[in-house]
């Protein structure tokens, strides 16, 4: 997810260029519709690594495009035996220009299926990313980045307002990204594309800031007072065994894991690309960990891509 400037800005004069995986592109057959997906947002949020993974599913694929030639680029595809699914970014590198976008998008809506994909982040996570680059922001260097990155957001926002998806890349990072993409552009894409972080953590150390749904299961006995299992971790099968033979633990795993394979197609359905779910105890060592075992699982085993995560458990 690294900002980057292409070198299609220094050479517009030049016909945009095939991606490295334009010749494996699906040839039209009559069966597929063709397809054009506008990649843009803010600068550092991962549309570098999305353009990849749009390559690798067999887009023809072209960074930083002038707006202009959009149309151009549009007819070509309809008109293309080889040409079928094509990506493109758009972004503030094209200067006062972008303006034109929202006009430009709804005349070649009107020619081929397109979709906008914005891509944007936290402006914590666009600082630290620019900062681990080192790389100046596509707004100049004239102004600190922070300033530029709100600037960016302000000018984007009605570009925001069209699109058809919108990412938050803070919670990503590249492998996941691209595996999101991949997910949900494959041909035949999975109704269940969501991707479902199931975190613990300890009460203690606060709760997490990226959390959607928050779990509660202090009310769970404390395997910390057990001698031997004090020094151990709800992964331990010995202390899941323990949590796991009251049957308010049953219970509760069997009810919150059919709510959340209730709420998770409706969550998709709005256009949600992951969810965050968060179960804490005191410490985030010993029934937290176990339950974002067990829950994570069942959402697994019901179709769902799942990440599960420790913050605080001990190393």
């Amino acid at each position: 997810m690294t900002p980057r400037k292409s070198s299609a800005s220094a050479k517009r004069e030049k016909p945009p260029r095939k991606g490295k995986k334009a010749l494996q592109s699906v040839a039209h057959d009559g069966k597929h519709a063709p397809e054009l997906v506008i990649v843009t947002g803010m600068s550092g949020s991962g549309k570098a690594s999305v353009l990849k993974a749009f390559e690798d599913l067999g887009f023809y694929c072209v960074d930083n495009l002038p707006v202009e030639l959009i149309p151009r680029f549009a007819e070509m595809a309809l008109q293309s035996s080889e040409i079928r699914r094509t990506a493109l970014v758009v972004d503030v590198r094209e200067g006062s220009k972008l303006d034109q976008l929202p006009g430009i998008l709804k005349a070649v809506r009107r020619t081929i299926p397109t979709k906008v994909a914005f891509l944007e982040a936290s402006d914590a996570a666009l600082l630290r990313r620019f900062s681990e680059t080192r790389r100046p922001h596509p707004l100049g260097v004239d102004a600190p980045v922070n300033a530029s990155i709100k600037a960016e957001r302000r000018h984007l926002a009605s570009i925001r307002a069209l699109a058809d998806i919108v990412i938050d890349t803070s919670k990503f990072n590249v492998h996941e990204l691209r595996a999101h993409i991949t997910e949900r552009f494959r041909e035949q894409a999975s109704e269940k594309s969501i991707l479902v972080s199931c975190v613990s953590f300890g009460f203690r150390h606060g709760v997490p800031e990226e959390a959607d749904l928050v779990f509660d299961v202090r009310f769970l006995p404390n395997p910390h007072f057990v001698p031997e299992f004090r020094p151990l971790t709800g992964k331990d099968p010995r202390v899941a065994r323990y949590i796991r033979s009251f049957p308010q633990t049953k219970e509760f795993i069997r009810r919150i894991s059919d709510l959340l394979v209730y709420l998770l197609p409706h969550y998709i359905h709005e256009g949600k690309s992951y969810l965050t779910i968060s179960f804490g105890c005191t410490g985030g060592q010993h029934r937290s960990v176990m339950i974002a075992e067990e829950v994570g699982k069942r959402l697994h085993q019901a179709g769902y891509r799942v990440k599960i995560a420790h913050r605080d458990m001990p190393k």
